[in-house]
């Protein structure tokens, strides 16, 4: 065990989410304001609204809220993936790091085994997440989902790809 490094479980989860967090800013890298617009998709989707909604309905929701316990009312929130052609894309992904960042310190004030502290009845049927673990496991799939769709995206307008191995 000389020299090994051993970490809680805790700080290799929240790698594990700021690797995918990297992954999503890093995918926007070079795009113009135009790109990040632009709808992408016939839903309407764009990359605006995909970091919006992953600051809002993802990092907001299910740290603040959720585990930290200062909930929201699911039935007034607007659409998080709906963004105005007004707002800069500088503004959006300084919400999803200042939404990152309050995350870790919910995340690392609360132990993994903590149930959450606020659930918003009847809004998932009868599916629920019993703890920090759970909801950080939940997150980082989530993330990484969306970093697939920033991915396909993203090589639709210039060709660019996040990670290519070659043979």
């Amino acid at each position: 065990m000389d020299g090994e490094i051993l970490t809680t479980e805790t700080e290799v989860l929240l790698r594990y989410l700021q690797g995918q967090r990297d992954h999503v800013l890093g995918t926007l890298e070079g795009l113009t304001e135009d790109e990040m617009h632009r709808s992408m998709l016939p839903s309407g989707w764009t990359f605006l609204g995909l970091i919006q909604h992953l600051a809002v309905d993802v990092e907001h929701f299910w740290f603040t809220a959720v585990v930290g316990g200062k909930g929201v009312d699911v039935g007034t929130s607007e659409n998080a993936w709906d963004v105005a052609a007004d707002v800069s894309s500088g503004s959006i992904i300084e919400l999803y790091r200042r939404e990152a960042q309050t995350s870790d310190e919910v995340i690392t004030a609360t132990p993994l085994t903590a149930a959450p502290a606020w659930w918003p009845d009847g809004l998932f049927g009868s599916w629920r997440l019993q703890d920090l673990r759970e909801v950080m496991l939940h997150v980082i799939a989530e993330t990484a989902c969306h970093t697939g769709h920033l991915d396909a995206a993203r090589e639709l307008i210039d060709g660019r790809q996040w990670l290519v191995l070659t043979g």
